[in-house]
């Protein structure tokens, strides 16, 4: 498998090894040691989420307050554009944001550590995301940032998305900036 760093501390693009042949393809999407050694991936994943959203879906970008999870996430069918910011106001990457193309195509993971939101738009008529996360999902413990944060400048491909109610009302990067 290759591992690729990106602009964000501890933030992977991880290909891994896909076996093809006139069957279809092979591929192992998770193996602890392997990406222990390769990636310095650690963690002990508790939960796997998957959902299946269709074409201009875009969900995010979310995170826990205090207990951060970290994830791991890959697209079974279709392909999204996933995005992931700095939410951590004492780093020098703070308010940077990183797009990254997964699809069932290319087969690309992104991991992401605790401490950042992340979200995504779906860019096929439908997606499959699956993901590991380090950490329980919480309801009482979840946050929001604004996907549309004009502070944060990201470039999604899609001009107007559908979002849940809950995803239209997150604040914008100044909520971290507050004392």
């Amino acid at each position: 498998m290759h591992i690729h760093p990106t602009s964000l501390p501890g933030v992977l693009i991880i290909e891994p090894r896909v076996f093809h042949d006139e069957r279809g393809y092979f591929k192992e999407s998770f193996n602890a040691a392997r990406y222990q050694t390769l990636a310095g991936i650690d963690s002990v994943f508790v939960q796997d989420n998957q959902s299946c959203s269709r074409a201009c879906v875009l969900r995010g970008l979310h995170f826990q307050r205090s207990r951060p999870q970290g994830k791991l996430i890959g697209v079974t069918r279709g392909a999204i554009f996933d995005v992931v910011v700095d939410i951590d106001p004492h780093s020098s990457t703070f308010g940077h944001h990183l797009g990254v193309e997964l699809s069932q195509d290319n087969h690309k993971q992104l991991w992401v550590p605790p401490g950042y939101a992340h979200g995504y738009c779906v860019l096929s008529a439908e997606a499959d995301v699956s993901y590991k996360c380090t950490d329980y999902y919480r309801p009482d413990d979840e946050g929001g940032l604004a996907w549309d944060c004009p502070r944060l400048g990201i470039d999604w491909p899609i001009p107007n998305p559908i979002l849940s109610a809950k995803d239209k009302m997150h604040p914008g990067l100044e909520q971290f900036l507050r004392p």
